[in-house]
């Protein structure tokens, strides 16, 4: 792999890094905002979902201006986005001029959660395509661990206004991001499919594979040839239903296993396990160093084991640990140190296998000249059902208790070790072509 290449999936994976920082660092803030403003519970909630809202549309609308503009223009634009969120959310006095600014930074989330990962598959070669996709979701949640300690830090600081550094300091990752973009090329696979530019297509693909660029273009060229006709078509065409498939099916898995809802309400689940409130902040920090280092270790392992076998391995563990959570809670066991093994567990054979792997396999199996599209569909998929599972778990939780809900999450995960084993195709080592070959109708 070339320093430039590295380099260059490095700097729009910082994409993700911004996505983890702009969803998790409210939690630091929210309370002092619901006192700032004197917010009712309805209001309070909305200011903390008010980003997810924008996330959807964002997510819906991403590929929009990936096909038109380009996939680098599109990052600077989102870019811009978490800069201006940033500056604004910390500095609004009007309530209504919050929620539009955290909208706008949830409208980033978004966009980047398409952009980004399409972007890294399209300058990768098959051999190491798994392991700088998955960068994206390293980013992501190494973004949530830095916001967490970042939110620490400056809190006990202490100070009226603390919670506006917190929003504020993200000023700092974005302005990064933006400067840094500037010396990112164009994807070359766009260049060749939107604007027909291959000479300037091939000076990337040469540093990317000196050896076998020639190659890359002229397959390239050969299956845009083949495919002249679905640029016109609609991207739910009966050609491309097994991608399609597989896409939605893979994001409803990714929410359905419980995922957010251990994420942002980790404290409350510990302390209805029965430990105390300090002892749930320091638990909910541990889930978060486990998220980062797990998903570290999956990056050595994606393009050596392979998407299909992580799957595999992790869905097995997450029935077993979410199932004997679900038994703890529903036989009312106090045992609180247990709960929080089991949820660590949990985030390890998550953050190695669904957190790891969503990203890359689906910005995989869509063929050229709609990649954008389905990862676009993956990504609204998986949003919609982020903010639908955020919204419910606090309410099922409880009135019917924490043991139904687990449970719940445990029968989806069974259903996910079947569509593993029966449908998802292994996508390690081959080239976007060739899975187009394999997964699409012609």
């Amino acid at each position: 792999m070339s320093n430039k290449l590295f380099f260059w999936s490095l700097v729009v994976a910082l994409g993700g890094f911004l996505f983890g920082f702009d969803t998790a660092v409210i939690s630091g803030a929210e309370k002092s905002i619901q006192s700032y403003w004197q917010l009712s519970s309805f209001e309070h909630g909305l200011t903390m979902s008010i980003a997810l809202f924008g996330t959807v549309i964002g997510a819906a609308l991403g590929s929009i201006p990936s096909d038109r503009i380009g996939r680098k223009k599109t990052l600077i634009f989102i870019a811009v986005l978490f800069l201006v969120s940033s500056v604004f959310t910390a500095i609004a006095t009007n309530w209504y001029v919050f929620l539009l600014f955290r909208f706008i930074g949830g409208l980033g989330v978004g966009a980047s959660s398409v952009t980004a990962p399409v972007y890294i598959s399209e300058i990768s070669s098959a051999k190491n395509r798994g392991r700088l996709v998955a960068m994206f979701q390293f980013n992501v949640v190494f973004g949530i661990l830095v916001s967490y300690l970042s939110n620490y830090l400056i809190g006990i600081s202490g100070g009226e206004h603390s919670w506006r550094f917190m929003l504020g300091i993200m000023v700092v990752p974005s302005l990064l991001f933006f400067i840094l973009l500037r010396f990112v090329p164009e994807s070359p696979r766009w260049l060749i499919l939107k604007r027909g530019k291959v000479d300037e297509a091939k000076k990337t693909l040469a540093i990317i594979d000196p050896q076998g660029y020639e190659q890359e273009v002229e397959t390239i060229l050969q299956h845009d040839a083949k495919s002249k006709g679905a640029k016109k078509e609609n991207l739910f065409s009966g050609k491309y239903k097994l991608p399609i498939f597989l896409a939605v099916t893979f994001a409803v898995f990714n929410q359905v296993s419980g995922i957010n809802a251990i994420i942002y309400y980790a404290p409350r689940i510990f302390e209805s396990s029965g430990l105390g409130t300090d002892s749930s902040l320091l638990s909910s920090v541990a889930i978060g160093g486990v998220n980062f280092l797990f998903t570290l270790f999956a990056l050595t392992l994606i393009d050596k084991f392979g998407r299909r076998k992580l799957m595999l391995i992790g869905t097995i563990g997450l029935i077993a640990s979410l199932g004997i959570v679900a038994y703890l809670f529903s036989a009312k066991e106090s045992n609180p140190m247990a709960i929080v093994f089991l949820l660590l567990a949990y985030i390890a054979f998550f953050a190695m296998s669904q957190g790891a792997c969503i990203w890359v396999f689906i910005s995989e199996i869509f063929p050229n000249s709609v990649r954008a599209k389905g990862q676009t569909l993956g990504s609204l998929t998986h949003w919609v059902m982020a903010t639908i599972i955020t919204f419910v778990f606090p309410v099922i939780s409880e009135s019917l208790g924490e043991g139904v809900i687990f449970s719940f999450f445990c029968v989806m995960m069974v259903l996910q070790l079947f569509f593993v084993i029966k449908y998802m195709p292994e996508t390690k080592g081959r080239s976007l072509e060739e899975l187009e070959t394999n997964l699409v109708l012609h």
